[in-house]
């Protein structure tokens, strides 16, 4: 699911950034959760993940871009698009480095070529996200929120760090080739993230979520040289 936010002090503005949003998405079968703020103030508030944020630049109160910098402070890592009455505003912007524009009023053909834009670079960003095929259905997995992936018959059951569980047709195979090397394949059924490895003891791996994952005779050796390496490197 694709987080998105909307922050704007006029309503009307809001409600057609989210109808377009919405109807953008709609097309491409990709579910997603629209937010949306009033102010900076109340974005600033909000703790939560958001993938897209939509953030206007002439605010009352805390205007767009002072609220950027507060959440770049806090390491917000989503996608930026300001919108704005003068597109001058724009060059004040790039310290929080910004992914497009919108000048309003917002020409609905110019948010779609953008639209279409953000969505070829988020699925071309395979080490960050993992674009998952479900029958008719696409969605957009960040990499960084699964735990461990698990193969029951045929299907992939990928568990995230919010305890949600999805589950697709692929082989385990294909999508161990699609993750980073923050991943180790510890069994012909199990691929964990080093990143939620809580301990590891007599070939059992567990897991940040409480989970237990066997770690087979024949990858126990080079399970606990990978364990070594990757602290060492203090990489995800």
């Amino acid at each position: 699911m694709i987080r998105i936010g909307i922050c704007d002090d006029e309503r009307y503005m809001s409600d057609r950034i989210q109808a377009m949003v919405s109807g953008f998405f709609r097309q491409k079968n990709i579910e997603i959760k629209i937010l949306q703020f009033s102010s900076g103030e109340e974005l600033i508030k909000y703790d939560k993940k958001i993938d897209i944020l939509f953030l206007d630049i002439q605010m009352k109160g805390i205007d767009g871009i002072e609220t950027a910098r507060k959440l770049r402070r806090r390491k917000f890592k989503g996608v930026l698009i300001f919108i704005t009455v003068l597109k001058e505003m724009v060059f004040q912007s790039f310290e929080v480095q910004p992914y497009d524009y919108l000048v309003k009023p917002i020409e609905e053909q110019y948010f779609k070529k953008m639209m279409e834009r953000l969505l070829a670079s988020m699925k071309n960003a395979s080490e960050e996200n993992l674009l998952i095929q479900k029958g008719y259905e696409s969605r957009i997995i960040s990499i960084e929120d699964i735990v461990f992936c698990e193969i029951i018959d045929r299907k992939i059951y990928l568990n995230l760090a919010s305890a949600e569980v999805i589950d697709y047709y692929d082989r385990i195979e294909n999508l161990e080739k699609k993750l980073n090397h923050g991943f180790f394949r510890c069994h012909r059924s199990y691929l964990i993230h080093l990143k939620y490895l809580k301990s590891y003891k007599n070939r059992t791996a567990y897991m940040e979520n409480g989970r237990e994952i066997p770690v087979s005779r024949l990858r126990s050796k080079e399970f606990s040289n990978v364990i070594l390496q990757y602290m060492k490197g203090g990489e995800d």
